[in-house]
């Protein structure tokens, strides 16, 4: 069923004086012209069209467009003062290169000096003009088989080159029936949105799922976000925004940046589901948002929890179903988790208690395994990798049959993060390759990394830990950045370091090698905002030579 041409689709927020409504008539219209623009540079069905715009309306219209004429678009990551240089010249050359694309669509701000590391071989370049209204809506739109791929997602590109997710129409609409059915959708939902549309995230729940549905999206750009957070929550009361889609250092992010008097001005009594899909969910950063904002008609219960990923399209579970009211939470032995991956129940407040928070239940049609080290498959409350099956799985990484052969096992997804399943919850521990071993003690890095965290002085969500290996111990050491809010605060590096070696050694009881504190902005990112471990990684061996050759003897 068609929505209602004079239905609200997409309102785009870019400051008080730059905000723009289009109805779903207009969006369809605005497609369509898209679409015959792109024939007229003669995209063919099967074509990858690459879009490397400024998140907005014409992108979206532009990436419809192409689905339309029956190409399959992708969509990278606009160049911002979020992304670090040299990493996104990198990846751009590397995914361009893959996807041997017909068409890249640019717009007219894109830097001439990154066109050089466009792969396009013989494609075309073409440059997409804001408010130009190009050619005409009279074609036939293209049928798509089931199977024919819809679009390709990529990674968020923490780890290595970014991996092109294939995706069948099938199993997109597949996906959104689910998650429709999971959150009860109805047409009084509207959804609020700063998430980028090249990641899963945005894509998927805040723009497939709204185009699908027939809902009213409020969206802004993650830019703009970041630069003024509390449009977020201006946005949620003026638009009586019922749903969105968060990263888990957006609650702590918004609890310490917002200044209380200024929190006054919201009512976030419309909200029904703000959806932490960051994994692994973490209870502190909940408990500093619900505390923050409880005066501003937050109900009890609305932040819920999700486990998803691109090869999934998007979701795999999903809390607050089945008559549960919030993401369990269980508190357990934190020296039995570590040392002998098994969950054992604590209490509370007991010595050494760590709280765990459910992912939520798995949706209709998906399954997960938890298996170990050596292949079998475990018990619940044993923690492993987590295999994921489910009829809304990615047909393969586009051109890389080697990567999926590697990742799929006899029709289960290996997704490389570690977790366990108790009651049926799926709780999600953190990635598999980034675990620690420390003298035969499992250490997370997101565990060190939140402690690091706490610190005032440190940027939310801008402290990396890793292992290095040391081959006088025989183990592993851990070794921190962090990067400081306040670039004055480099003055108070060395009380840093002390204050975070201490509280490492008196949360998890190891010892850290190295605490090294940097100036804003040090850290590398990935293409989602996050900091990227790997490649942060590399960047401190290269600024510390002696760890590297350590780590070589």
């Amino acid at each position: 069923m068609a929505a209602p041409p004079d239905r609200p689709f997409i309102t785009m927020y870019r400051g008080d004086d730059d905000i723009t409504t289009v109805t779903f008539g207009e969006f369809i219209q605005q497609a369509r012209r898209q679409a015959a623009s792109l024939l007229a540079e003669g995209a063919q069905p099967g074509d990858r069209v690459v879009l490397i715009m400024p998140q907005g309306i014409q992108m979206m219209a532009t990436f419809a467009a192409a689905m339309l004429v029956g190409a399959i678009p992708t969509i990278l990551a606009y160049p911002n003062f979020k992304i670090e240089p040299s990493k996104y010249r990198y990846g751009l050359g590397g995914v361009t290169r893959n996807l041997k694309a017909r068409l890249t669509v640019i717009d007219e701000k894109f830097p001439d000096d990154l066109l050089s590391h466009v792969t396009v071989e013989d494609a075309k370049v073409v440059r997409a003009v804001e408010g130009v209204e190009a050619g005409v809506t009279s074609f036939r739109d293209v049928a798509a088989t089931p199977d024919q791929i819809a679009f390709i997602q990529h990674s968020a590109g923490t780890t290595g080159l970014q991996k092109g997710v294939a995706l069948a129409h099938s199993r997109v609409l597949t996906q959104l029936q689910h998650v429709a059915q999971s959150l009860e959708l109805t047409q009084e939902d509207k959804i609020y949105s700063w998430l980028p549309l090249y990641h899963d995230m945005g894509l998927i729940v805040c723009f497939m799922l709204p185009l699908a549905a027939h809902l009213h999206v409020v969206m802004q750009s993650p830019t703009d976000w970041v630069v003024q957070p509390a449009s977020m929550l201006s946005l949620i009361s003026e638009y009586r925004c019922t749903l969105g889609w968060i990263p888990n250092f957006t609650l702590q992010f918004l609890a310490r940046r917002v200044h209380p008097d200024d929190r006054k001005s919201f009512d976030l009594s419309s909200l029904r589901m703000l959806i932490n899909c960051s994994e692994p969910v973490r209870a502190q950063s909940m408990e500093e948002f619900c505390a923050a904002y409880a005066d501003c008609g937050l109900r009890p219960n609305v932040l819920q929890s999700s486990y998803a990923m691109a090869e999934n399209v998007f979701a795999v579970t999903q809390s607050g179903r089945r008559g549960a009211t919030d993401p369990q939470r269980i508190w357990v032995d934190s020296r039995t988790l570590k040392d002998r991956h098994v969950i054992e129940i604590a209490m509370r407040n007991s010595p050494g208690a760590l709280c765990l928070v459910s992912s939520g239940r798995c949706l209709a049609n998906n399954r997960v395994r938890i298996l170990s080290a050596d292949g079998q498959d475990l018990p619940n409350g044993h923690v492993g990798e987590i295999l994921i099956q489910s009829d809304s799985l990615f047909t393969g990484y586009y051109n890389r049959p080697d990567l999926t052969a590697k990742a799929m096992q006899d029709g289960w997804y290996r997704s490389g993060d570690l977790g366990f399943v108790v009651d049926e919850e799926l709780y999600v521990i953190g990635r598999k390759n980034d675990l620690i071993i420390v003298a035969g003690k499992n250490i997370y890095p997101h565990d060190i990394e939140e402690i690091v965290s706490s610190d005032p002085r440190i940027h939310d969500g801008r402290a990396v830990a890793f292992g290095l290996f040391n081959p006088d111990l025989g183990t592993e050491e851990i070794v921190v950045v962090a990067e400081v809010q306040d670039e004055r605060e480099i003055e108070n590096a060395f009380s840093i370091e002390q204050a975070a070696r201490n509280a490492i050694v008196a949360e998890l009881g190891v010892a850290v090698r190295a605490v090294y504190v940097r100036p804003p902005k040090w850290i590398v990112k990935s293409t989602a905002g996050k900091a990227a471990r790997s490649t942060t990684r590399e960047k401190l061996l290269r600024e510390q030579p002696e760890l590297s050759r350590a780590e070589a003897l």
